[in-house]
């Protein structure tokens, strides 16, 4: 179980099903990110792109994003996810699409202005997402982008596509976890929570 922490329906408890390699952001990470986005949330067009619990999505919609895209593609999960938007009324905000992610995103022509990346760790799709999002028109200008994956040297080969710099760490979650925060082309950033190897 899942809880909101902010906006209009903080504190609403949400369930997902048990699926190996599932595993939501913790509240105080994302307490953290979504702090560093509320500026930018309010009236944002997101997308989750590999939804899981959808713990992303929802706390964005509830901070008043207007527009939240939730991509799953385990049937299971999906239903709960449907389940779940029904409970907080937000059927008008948050589109949920059973599709694989990349098939979906190869489909779509829609622009994002914040958009969240986290696929299993040990599944090998953010390298192709990131290929694809540094050759499409998907990341609307000034858009934030938020990654959460296990650093290696590949994964940093992969993120230069994106980025010309990397600025100072902006939050230490304690000996495991770092934030780094990218300044992309075109104006667009990416918050990097990262697990050392």
């Amino acid at each position: 179980r899942v809880r909101i922490i902010g906006g209009e329906h903080r504190g609403r408890i949400l369930g997902f099903p048990e699926v190996p390699g599932l595993r939501p952001t913790a509240d105080r990470v994302r307490e953290t990110l979504f702090n560093w986005l509320q500026l930018e949330i309010t009236g944002a067009r997101c997308l989750d792109l590999f939804a899981g619990s959808g713990v992303l999505g929802f706390e964005a919609a509830s901070r008043g994003a207007s527009r939240v895209v939730m991509v799953e593609r385990v049937r299971r999960v999906y239903d709960m996810l449907a389940r779940n938007r029904a409970l907080l009324k937000l059927e008008d905000r948050v589109e949920l699409v059973n599709r694989d992610a990349l098939h979906w995103l190869a489909s779509c022509d829609e622009q994002f202005d914040v958009l969240f990346l986290d696929p299993p760790f040990s599944s090998g799709l953010l390298q192709p997402v990131i290929d694809h999002l540094a050759a499409s028109r998907h990341l609307a200008a000034g858009a934030r982008i938020y990654i959460e994956q296990i650093f290696t040297r590949n994964l940093r080969r992969c993120l230069g596509r994106l980025a010309h710099r990397c600025c100072p760490v902006l939050h230490d979650l304690g000996a495991t976890y770092h934030w780094s925060l990218m300044q992309l082309e075109y104006a667009t950033d990416v918050i990097f929570r990262h697990r050392k190897d």
